[in-house]
């Protein structure tokens, strides 16, 4: 059985995002940001109003920077399409404030297969460059590596996204 879920992975400015957005849209009732980033400085706070401008007034936003598997639960319904946006700030949060990714990720991927409703997550692919040079860049690597494995496994539709073209590499329909 898969989940109703969506992995869309890309790069920074790869246009994962509005494309995950016109997913959550395409659906009918209504929708459910869910946003893991903190504005800790003016252009993170640029980039997140970005997004919100983006929006229209089908979407309501929930702040889950650290506990999301619990937020994706209570959000996810029938009649509700829920975005997630994005693991990897989350991943980063994560590490940020010591918690257990590993049992994070197991979190995440339990509530995944349990989902009431349909859910697309956004993430930064970030594991196609050279390897990095500092221990905590080379641990985040790895996390996300990790992240987007167990995250593709679980989902039922995984698309990548390059230049704002989608490219899927996943589709089992949900069952």
């Amino acid at each position: 059985m898969s989940a109703p879920a969506t992995l869309v992975l890309g790069g920074q400015r790869s246009g994962k995002s509005r494309y995950a957005e016109s997913l959550v849209e395409s659906q009918p009732g209504a929708c459910v940001y869910l946003a893991t980033a903190e504005p800790h400085d003016g252009e993170m706070a640029r980039r997140i109003a970005e997004h919100q401008a983006r929006r229209g007034e089908r979407w309501s936003t929930v702040e889950a920077p650290l506990d999301l598997p619990g937020a994706l639960a209570s959000a996810a319904a029938p009649g509700r399409t829920v975005l997630v946006d994005c693991l990897t700030l989350w991943l980063s949060n994560l590490l940020g404030h010591d918690r257990d990714v590993a049992v994070e990720r197991a979190r995440l991927c339990d509530t995944l297969a349990a989902l009431a409703g349909p859910a697309v997550l956004v993430s930064n692919e970030v594991g196609q460059g050279v390897i990095p040079e500092n221990k905590l860049a080379r641990a985040f690597v790895d996390q996300a590596g990790r992240l987007h494995q167990a995250v593709a496994a679980v989902a039922g539709r995984v698309v990548f996204v390059t230049a704002g073209l989608p490219q899927t590499l996943k589709d089992i329909p949900h069952t």
